[in-house]
């Protein structure tokens, strides 16, 4: 066990550049320090820190994005709960915090020695489309049903709850099309959490959150295509 324990912390501190620290220590700074700003709640700063050390960490390929994922999804769906997102809080409860365990061990058979890093792949052309046309079908399903409930924003909770929900499962299985689809939930989320606070919502750090994950999926969507046509050739 001590041993097991002792190489996989090597594994998280391997491989680190000095744009990648750069970048996680400037959005951990700017989420803290805007929340304590706007007088945010300390739960919904600790949701968005950990959210965000979640994303990085998933795009630089640690397996230790995982646990930083299970802490958030239990806290952002409290948060989303008192928001009337319900699609958000039965993603995080019902679907992204069981996923959390399923990625740290299928991670756990795919990770680079040398760099400490999972492997990354593609996803073939025609199976793209395929899973795009299912992500739209079920957007449409799901938003009906979202309306039925009575929720806020219903199609739009629900585009960001369905491709949330395929984006993960990409996620687990290493595909760099992942990081297109997190573009698109990251762009709608900030619209929700956006249209909330301007309505009186206080959760500023989780409004924070969502426009750093959408930069941050921008960046991993350029690292990880970079590091697919590499291990191409």
């Amino acid at each position: 066990m001590r041993e097991e324990i002792t190489k996989y912390l090597k594994e998280e501190l391997l491989g680190w550049g000095k744009f990648e620290i750069l970048w996680l220590a400037v959005a951990s700074c700017v989420i803290l320090a805007l929340s304590l700003y706007w007088k945010d709640t300390g739960l919904g700063i600790l949701s968005a820190l950990t959210g965000v050390w979640c994303v990085v960490f998933t795009g630089k390929g640690k397996r230790s994005s995982f646990i930083f994922g299970t802490i958030n999804v239990v806290l952002y769906a409290y948060i989303a709960f008192g928001a009337k997102y319900y699609g958000e809080v039965m993603l995080n409860l019902l679907y992204y915090f069981p996923m959390n365990f399923v990625g740290w061990f299928a991670w756990k058979k795919h990770m680079n020695e040398s760099t400490g890093e999972v492997t990354k792949e593609k996803l073939p052309a025609k199976k793209s489309f395929v899973m795009y046309g299912i992500t739209v079908l079920g957007i449409v399903i799901y938003g009906l049903f979202l309306k039925f409930l009575g929720g806020n924003l219903p199609f739009v909770d629900s585009m960001s709850t369905v491709v949330s929900v395929v984006a993960q499962i990409l996620s687990v299985r290493r595909l760099m099309e992942q990081w297109i689809l997190w573009i698109v939930v990251d762009v709608v989320t900030v619209i929700m959490w956006g249209v909330n606070f301007a309505n009186g919502g206080e959760s500023i750090a989780t409004l924070l959150m969502w426009s750093i994950y959408l930069i941050n999926a921008v960046i991993m969507y350029v690292k990880w295509s970079r590091e697919v046509k590499t291990n191409a050739v």
